[in-house]
């Protein structure tokens, strides 16, 4: 691995940070804001606040640290955990997936989901999803005494065991590239911003709990009431036979913005791009020679949704990486993808000058 965007993504996606307890990750991610000589602070709820002084309209460019996983639920007298999914955790990736129990630093504790014996499976469940009230994960232990001894108790958070593969064509796969990935690109970011010599004031955000609930970057937004938002998340490709028919997404086709995004799924929320953001991406990408893909889904949700409603409305959009098997044990993207990413970020905020306008009739007719 010889980019540095690379080198900060696949030593994130090494870090367990369950949505909630980030902790680990927001220290990792300091301590390369301070090799930058770049000053940050966190707020109680663990967000990581980086901010680079400038005129203008103010910029609040954020990406999650946090990742999708499980709470401990039960011990039962045998050793075995029973749990509770946190965030949109696919029951059907689930079984035989090796997890890691974040007890704490040198103290973690590896196990696996178990997955019924072949030999003992009958025909009927050979194709069903096991609902994840019924599954359970053994780290090895014999007794309820010895996972206590371990420093597992209810509630300790539980991830998809980290590890990174490194796949041909610069193409990396594991756990947590949702949004290891967006957060390696907001430190590329920092890395120019802390060399510039004039732009717009820009807050770079490192947020929590978005896989819970969504809100952990709306105290950051409530405080700073940027004029701008840009949200870096995953964009779903579409280049495999599964998703086939869902879009015109590719990995390895560059950095893409979001055009609608609506959940649909109980949460009535999601975002349309402001008119002044998605002129600005398309601007900045055709005059860095930069492609620019498009994207338009329903069942994804950003943190964007909320922080969009902060102060009097906060002119937004979700731009991204494309990325194949979100929220399973294997995430794809492509680190071309990324770089390409934080290129047409920097040339967008070269764009924000103090008379960059926000009204929507000038884009719009």
């Amino acid at each position: 691995m010889t980019s540095q965007i690379g080198k900060d993504l696949c030593a994130l996606m090494l870090v367990p940070g369950l949505s909630g307890y980030e902790d680990r990750v927001r220290r990792e991610i300091s301590a390369r804001l301070d090799a930058l000589g770049a000053a940050h602070r966190s707020d109680r709820l663990g967000n990581l606040i980086a901010s680079f002084e400038g005129t203008g309209p103010s910029v609040m460019l954020f990406a999650h640290m946090d990742q999708l996983g499980m709470i401990v639920r039960r011990i039962e007298p045998g050793g075995l955990l029973r749990f509770e999914r946190l965030g949109g955790l696919p029951e059907r990736a689930l079984p035989a997936q090796s997890v890691l129990v974040a007890v704490g630093p040198g103290r973690d504790v590896p196990g696996v989901i178990a997955n019924k014996s072949h030999h003992a499976t009958t025909p009927g469940e050979k194709y069903q999803v096991v609902p994840y009230s019924d599954l359970y994960i053994d780290v090895g232990a014999t007794s309820a005494k010895e996972v206590a001894e371990m420093g597992i108790t209810i509630g300790t958070p539980v991830v998809y065991a980290p590890r990174v593969t490194e796949l041909a064509g610069q193409r990396i796969a594991g756990p947590s590239v949702d949004d290891r990935a967006g957060c390696a690109v907001l430190l590329d970011v920092a890395r120019s911003l802390s060399e510039r010599r004039s732009g717009p004031p820009v807050h770079l955000v490192f947020s929590v709990q978005e896989e819970f609930n969504l809100r952990g970057a709306l105290p950051v937004a409530q405080t700073l009431l940027p004029d701008i938002a840009i949200q870096i998340d995953l964009i779903l490709a579409t280049d495999t036979p599964d998703m086939e028919g869902r879009g015109d997404v590719y990995l390895g086709g560059g950095p893409a913005m979001s055009m609608y995004s609506f959940h649909g799924r109980g949460t009535l929320n999601g975002v349309i791009p402001h008119p002044a953001m998605v002129a600005l991406t398309e601007r900045a990408a055709s005059k860095a020679g930069l492609p620019l893909q498009r994207s338009a889904h329903v069942g994804a949700l950003t943190d964007l949704s909320y922080v969009q409603l902060a102060g009097s409305g906060v002119a937004s959009i979700d731009l991204g990486f494309p990325m194949r098997y979100s929220h399973s044990a294997m995430e794809v993207c492509d680190l071309k993808d990324l770089a390409d990413l934080s290129t047409l970020l920097g040339a967008m905020l070269e764009e924000i000058g103090p008379d960059f306008s926000l009204e929507r009739d000038d884009y719009t007719q």
